[in-house]
């Protein structure tokens, strides 16, 4: 009697430990995939639009929210409040545009192993942009930790032979842009009554990040829809691939959204932490990009900065 009922209250914690794991890799593998497949766009298939490419992303990423949200219920709709509200979020769509813009640009130009590199600087900015605009200070531990966060970009810069200046540039400024789009979003969207959950920001921002992306895609990359087309017929898996990026782009955010909602935003950042070098790992085998010991001890001391830097915060908040 006693071994059936620790059986019958053991299995639903085991659904559950699978279905969280599941999540994991479903999270894994969609941000590892559209940054491989970003990549191999980008730079390996003659398909040099990223800022076209970022416009892809967020019409799926408007179409598939719609669908989760308003059909498939996986997140209840919130309706938006005011007019300063649409404002608020416009902002941080154009701020979003930006940072996606300016990592798919630096991937022509780097390897997705320095690219990782740089974007786990993220803590660095996210920490100046939160004393600058909220005069929020945090424990002199905390910003100690951040010492090797910059000083492993700094080692890595210096041991990379694919390095770019200009895609070193742009890769920065993305970072920077992410970690301002986060603290703005804190900032912006701070009253009980317009804080929305990741799946419907994304919903609102993703038509108006369309709408800034299409006249700047037809401007700057005026020869996007030519090009496309004609490698569309050249290369028969061209579509697949661009669709199959897009959808991953959308998975990526909602994989996110619930590995948060059943574990915790500590555990999504630990798992971030894993993710980065995961990424580097699969790159260096994929697309055969040279590293020195000097580049990998950089990253490594960012990344053991990164999660110092964690630890602090959530010892000294």
């Amino acid at each position: 009697m006693s071994s059936s009922a620790s059986s019958s209250s053991s299995s639903p914690s085991r659904r559950k430990a699978l279905f969280i794991s599941s999540l994991i890799i479903l999270w894994y593998s969609s941000n590892i995939g559209v940054i491989l497949l970003n990549k191999f766009l980008l730079s390996n298939y003659g398909f040099s639009f990223p800022i076209f490419l970022t416009m892809c992303h967020m019409s799926a990423c408007a179409i598939l929210s719609y669908v989760s949200i308003v059909f498939l219920k996986i997140a209840p709709l919130q309706s938006l409040k005011s007019r300063a509200q649409f404002l608020k979020i416009a902002t941080l769509s154009i701020v979003f545009c930006g940072s996606v813009v300016g990592g798919n640009i630096s991937l022509r130009y780097l390897p997705v192993s320095f690219n990782q590199a740089v974007g786990a600087t993220t803590p660095f900015f996210t920490a100046m942009f939160a004393y600058l605009m909220t005069l929020k200070r945090e424990a002199w531990v905390t910003y100690v930790a951040l010492v090797p966060v910059v000083a492993g970009v700094v080692i890595a810069s210096g041991g990379e032979p694919s390095f770019h200046l200009f895609g070193f540039i742009m890769c920065l400024s993305a970072t920077a842009a992410r970690a301002f789009k986060s603290v703005l979003q804190g900032v912006l969207l701070s009253s009980e009554g317009e804080k929305l959950n990741s799946m419907n920001l994304l919903l609102y921002m993703s038509p108006i990040a369309v709408l800034v992306l299409l006249p700047a895609a037809l401007i700057m990359e005026p020869n996007v829809l030519d090009v496309t087309i004609s490698l569309g017929k050249e290369h028969k898996f061209m579509w697949m691939l661009l669709l199959v990026n897009s959808a991953m782009a959308y998975s990526a955010n909602l994989s996110n959204f619930l590995v948060t909602k059943h574990t915790s935003p500590l555990t999504l950042q630990v798992l971030g932490n894993a993710k980065g070098a995961v990424a580097v790992v699969i790159s260096i085998l994929i697309f055969q990009n040279p590293v020195t010991v000097v580049g990998i001890s950089g990253y490594t001391i960012t990344v053991l900065g990164v999660v110092a830097y964690g630890e602090t915060k959530r010892r000294f908040k």
